[in-house]
């Protein structure tokens, strides 16, 4: 039988708890201002809400073909950028890469009817194109993060002359694998229900994230927070990453619609039946060089759900990597930035020596 603790230092664990709160709090308010998004950028495009971004170089030129960036919709892309020390793109400009990145911006009422065919073959073949001219070139880098990786396996296949190489990270292909706890949360929503009043509510999206992991990511990590009050440095961390977490934009009715149904709920894009703006998506069509970063322990985009790119493509040429860490992790970990940068980098510069 378990012995429970002794009523006197079950108090003195609260006391030092009340303690550690009350020092807490004035770190916190002191942290709400932390800025998030450390590299200098410019805007070099921009269509509707959509910005394309290019960063100023922290190195000599690589000599290799400029990196576009594409991210997720569901949350906003500076989650790469975050702080100096925590910058997957700092690391790229630091290798010498000429990187931009999409920023999908907040789509508000008079964007519900975007689809995605807009926002694949308007929006980032309009951000391709802009770079292609820019450079005089005929194909660039193409690296898609989550949902932005589903997306540019899309465009990859859609439009195979403009991509040299293909990044993907943490980019589901196979929407039902066993593990995928998200999947099995969005079966049953009803999706034309849920978009029949117009766009749909990041905030509504953030609860269904926290609920796959109640526990970690909301109880646990406040306990945690307390624990570290008195370093400034990690109440600022915590804070960029809440406001991160937590700033998440609405998303466009009808995107939103045909993401959900076409890929999760009928699973298209590995069965082969998804169209989009009335062409065919084949991943086979895919043949340029791929490089498929995924997390091990990733709970919104399991392993199982990325690896299964390796039999659905056409290409010779594929690398996938499992990195052990978590889907965030891959942006903000030690493990994940001592680990992805220099892959992605010294892939492309062996893809190069090929050219």
């Amino acid at each position: 039988m378990t012995q429970l603790p002794e009523p006197d230092a079950v108090a003195r664990e609260l006391a030092e708890f009340g303690r550690r709160l009350g020092m807490a709090l004035p770190a916190l308010n002191g942290a709400a201002g932390t800025q998030v998004g450390c590299s200098a950028k410019h805007a070099v495009f921009s269509r509707d809400k959509l910005t394309l971004y290019r960063f100023e170089p922290l190195a000599r030129p690589s000599g290799l073909r400029p990196v576009l960036i594409c991210y997720a919709l569901v949350n906003r892309p500076y989650m790469m950028d975050l702080q100096e020390d925590r910058s997957l793109i700092r690391a790229l400009l630091k290798a010498g890469l000429d990187v931009y990145l999409i920023d999908w911006g907040y789509p508000d009422g008079a964007d519900r009817l975007l689809g995605l065919d807009d926002y694949i073959n308007v929006y980032l073949d309009g951000c391709v194109q802009q770079i292609l001219d820019a450079h005089d070139i005929d194909a660039l880098n193409l690296l898609g993060v989550c949902q932005g990786g589903t997306f540019s396996l899309c465009y990859a296949a859609l439009h195979p002359d403009k991509v040299k190489n293909l990044i993907t990270m943490v980019a589901p292909v196979d929407f039902k694998t066993p593990e995928n706890l998200l999947s099995k949360w969005v079966q049953g929503i009803d999706v034309d229900l849920m978009i029949q009043s117009g766009n749909v509510q990041g905030a509504l999206l953030n609860l269904a994230f926290l609920s796959l992991m109640p526990f970690r990511l909301t109880q646990q990590k406040y306990v945690g927070l307390v624990g570290s009050a008195e370093n400034t440095p990690e109440v600022e961390n915590f804070m960029r990453m809440e406001k991160w977490i937590f700033d998440s934009p609405d998303q466009a009715a009808a995107a939103f619609g045909e993401f959900i149904r076409w890929f999760y709920q009928e699973n298209r894009l590995i069965r082969g039946t998804l169209e989009i703006g009335g062409r065919k998506v084949d991943l086979a069509s895919i043949s340029q060089p791929v490089l498929n970063l995924y997390a091990l322990r990733d709970h919104l985009v399991p392993p199982s759900a990325s690896t299964a790119l390796g039999g659905c493509i056409g290409s010779t040429d594929y690398s996938p990597v499992g990195i052990d860490t978590g889907h965030i992790g891959m942006y903000v970990s030690g493990t994940g930035l001592r680990e992805v940068p220099g892959k992605i980098v010294d892939w492309l510069h062996s893809q190069a020596a090929h050219e």
